[in-house]
């Protein structure tokens, strides 16, 4: 297990990111199947690990990440098969997969004792790895838990079209090879209460990498692999670390939905954010870092807005 500089994924895989991150290290860790994965680290503290939704990468966190790097170090990452990690669309993007992946990046980076916060797939992540992991994860923040269908579907017309189109067995890639930056922003769009909230430059470093070779033959096996986000759920009850989850009011998990998740974690403490839908890193960063920093061993900060 290795890490490298960015430089061995090309200069793209930077470019849009530097813009944000005016301090931290943008680098490459290969897990021991030869998969680099790109990711930042930013700050000093505590370690703090963020883990992105369906269909996004790092950038996700950009409105995040400079306001929580002055208290943590803060590690984000592409996932395998998303953003500039290897994509290998071949490859397995079912739950476990990306599960023992994440565990991998941890461990290759020896980051001691994480915090774990994730949106969508990635708050289910985080909770089934702290499952996993116990006392090796000091607390969990799940934003927007995504273990549940149809789920994205929800987002509006167009994305129940595209994404029932594209887990077709036989017209789905012809589909899953039709995503431009149109389509992924008519989608995305429905998972905001602002729709304004989506950084124009941020949908076009999408695109940018949606016209990766092997990009859309990657994103149809992980909609087909989302019931294994489902059955995640079935985990949580084994996790001890203290878990705060977080829903905008206007996400796609309905009350059903999130009762079941509620249900699921030993005595969680729940949060509603109002004007508030599933890509809720952009769309509250400051409500993200209030939430995370009042319950660490952080400075005093503002209230949660």
């Amino acid at each position: 297990m290795t890490m490298q500089s960015v430089t061995t994924l090309g200069q793209t895989a930077q470019d849009y990111t530097r813009r944000w991150l005016d301090a931290g290290e943008i680098a490459v860790a290969t897990l021991r199947n030869g998969t680099r994965i790109r990711y930042v680290r930013a700050g000093r503290g505590p370690n703090l690990v963020l883990t992105h939704t369906v269909r996004t990468q790092l950038d996700l966190f950009q409105r995040v990440i400079p306001l929580l790097s002055p208290h943590f170090t803060v590690y984000a990452l592409d996932l395998p098969g998303f953003g500039w990690s290897d994509l290998n669309p071949d490859a397995p993007k079912d739950e476990p997969t990306l599960r023992a992946a994440l565990g991998e990046f941890i461990a290759t980076l020896g980051i001691a004792r994480p915090t774990l916060a994730g949106e969508s797939i990635g708050a289910t992540l985080s909770l089934s790895l702290a499952a996993e992991l116990g006392d090796e994860i000091e607390r969990v923040f799940a934003f927007n838990t995504y273990d549940y269908l149809p789920g994205l579907e929800r987002s509006n017309l167009l994305a129940s079209v595209i994404i029932k189109s594209v887990r077709a067995p036989v017209v789905g890639p012809v589909f899953a090879a039709l995503e431009n930056r149109s389509i992924t922003g008519g989608i995305m769009k429905g998972g905001f209460y602002d729709p304004r909230s989506l950084p124009s430059d941020l949908l076009d470093e999408y695109a940018r990498v949606g016209g990766r070779a092997g990009y859309s033959k990657a994103a149809r096996t992980l909609l087909k692999a989302l019931p294994s986000f489902v059955a995640a759920r079935a985990r949580y009850r084994a996790v001890t670390a203290p878990v705060t989850l977080v829903w905008g009011d206007k996400d796609w998990a309905n009350q059903r939905d999130r009762a079941g998740v509620e249900a699921a974690i030993p005595s969680p403490e729940v949060i509603t954010l109002d004007r508030t839908g599933h890509f809720s890193a952009l769309e509250r960063p400051q409500a993200w870092a209030d939430i995370i920093l009042a319950r660490t061993a952080s400075p005093k900060i503002s209230a949660v807005r």
